[in-house]
């Protein structure tokens, strides 16, 4: 007898999707934040230097991402690996809050900003993938509220940092990161418990789709975890694809731009007269985290509704519309188009997580899904890591901070897109999927056919 379809996620899938939104919030506090509003207290000579750590980090986690992704398949807990990243990030994050400015600090930084990036955005997106193969767009617009929101965060925490100045004599550091440490270990806990590697080990369904019975959903998770033994794309064939980089550059372009943008955030509106720790800055940050929020929901509802594709040609039009007026406020110095093009970065800064997990699903066979999604989310991440070390050298490229230049660059990075998401075809996917199958001896169908 068939079950009835729940409307939705789950417990366990709600579980996850807690654990993913919390290892979100531990990845901006730990690496955005010390960009943000500490960069000058850690390096007062070279404010650039926090993001050029991150990036040589961000470098060195996507090589280990693509290192891990030629034997993906072969790892037998996805979920163990990840809980080993979570603790271990955790304990550098302990480092980054409690160590004084320094050389060891800056060690800290960088491995908390190399782990933290291999645990949220690759072990725990992989997890998103196989438990919601259909509803992924809708699942990653919820968990990735965690970006506008611990943005949105950033005042209160400079004010938490800086409170102490007048008494202490001394910036409360510790005390203003404990709040996200410890966040960041309950959502550990949940992960470690109620998540499995499939939703059918622990009693649930793909999707929350219970028309199945348990006994279908495990015969069908089993004869799938065969499959992936014997992907046909593997990373020589997956690089070597066109369709995979059309669609994966503009998905990192979104990425590059909104985090480079947002790990500035302080220094943008500092250059017209918004101090971090003040009424002012933090109603924009509000504003911001509420339009961004409204954006990632909706760009995951569409990514569901539409497909993958048209979601991102709708992020990267929003993009240029960003970069245009920020262009405008650059030039003119004139607030109203600058919180303009702050609202559409917004919109896809909350997308712009959403759609490494959605398009290896959308456009890939399940089977064939975590070793494809091992090579777009590096190669998505790759371009992002440096977003953070391009938008400080444009904005201090003058000496003095400038966002006129950021935001060139954000519109050039979104015509780019525009372009490289029109010329991505999915039927190019389905046709290079049936080559590499019909070599492998592997069937034919129709799995593929359709996919917006």
């Amino acid at each position: 007898m068939q079950q009835k379809k729940s409307i939705n996620f789950g417990f366990r899938g709600w579980m996850l999707i807690l654990y993913q939104f919390t290892a979100y919030i531990v990845f901006v506090a730990f690496t955005n934040w010390p960009m943000n509003a500490l960069s000058e207290m850690y390096s007062p000579q070279n404010p650039q230097l926090v993001a050029t750590l991150y990036t040589i980090a961000q470098v060195l986690g996507i090589g280990t991402q693509l290192i891990l992704s030629a034997n993906i398949n072969k790892v037998k807990n996805i979920k163990v690996l990840g809980v080993v990243l979570g603790i271990v990030s955790l304990v550098f994050a302990l480092g980054v809050m409690l160590i004084q400015p320094g050389t060891l600090w800056f060690v800290a930084y960088f491995l908390e900003s190399f782990i933290v990036t291999v645990w949220c955005t690759f072990t725990i997106g992989i997890l998103i993938g196989q438990w919601f193969p259909r509803r992924k767009g809708t699942v990653m617009g919820i968990v990735t509220f965690a970006f506008p929101i611990g943005n949105a965060l950033l005042a209160p925490f400079a004010t938490a940092v800086f409170s102490t100045m007048a008494t202490l004599h001394r910036p409360n550091v510790a005390g203003a990161f404990l709040p996200y440490l410890i966040v960041g270990i309950v959502g550990l806990l949940i992960g470690a418990i109620f998540v499995k590697d499939y939703p059918e080990q622990c009693g649930a369904f793909r999707d929350n789709d219970r028309s199945f019975t348990p006994e279908m959903a495990r015969a069908m998770m089993e004869e799938e975890i065969e499959n992936k033994k014997t992907t046909v794309w593997t990373l020589g064939h997956t690089l070597g694809t066109g369709s995979f980089w059309t669609l994966t550059l503009p998905m990192g372009f979104l990425l590059m731009t909104s985090i480079g943008m947002m790990s500035q955030t302080t220094t943008i509106l500092g250059t017209f007269g918004f101090a971090s720790d003040s009424a002012e800055f933090g109603m924009v940050m509000l504003g911001v985290c509420i339009i961004a929020c409204i954006g990632s929901w909706l760009l995951g509802v569409l990514d569901t509704k539409l497909g993958t594709k048209r979601a991102i040609f709708i992020a990267t039009i929003v993009m240029v519309i960003s970069g245009i007026f920020g262009v405008i406020g650059g030039k003119t110095h004139s607030l109203p188009p600058l919180l303009i093009a702050l609202a559409c970065l917004a919109v896809f800064m909350g997308a712009s997580s959403n759609f490494t997990v959605s398009g290896a699903v959308q456009y890939w066979r399940h089977e064939d899904f975590p070793s494809v999604f091992a090579r777009v989310n590096p190669v998505a991440s790759l371009l992002s890591a440096f977003g953070p070390m391009i938008v400080a050298t444009m904005l201090f490229g003058k000496g003095i901070p400038d966002v006129t230049g950021p935001f060139i660059f954000v519109a050039i990075a979104g015509v780019v897109s525009v372009i490289l998401i029109l010329l991505f075809k999915p039927s190019n996917v389905k046709k290079t999927d049936d080559k590499y199958r019909a070599a492998a001896g592997k069937p034919l169908d129709d799995v593929l056919v359709g996919r917006k």
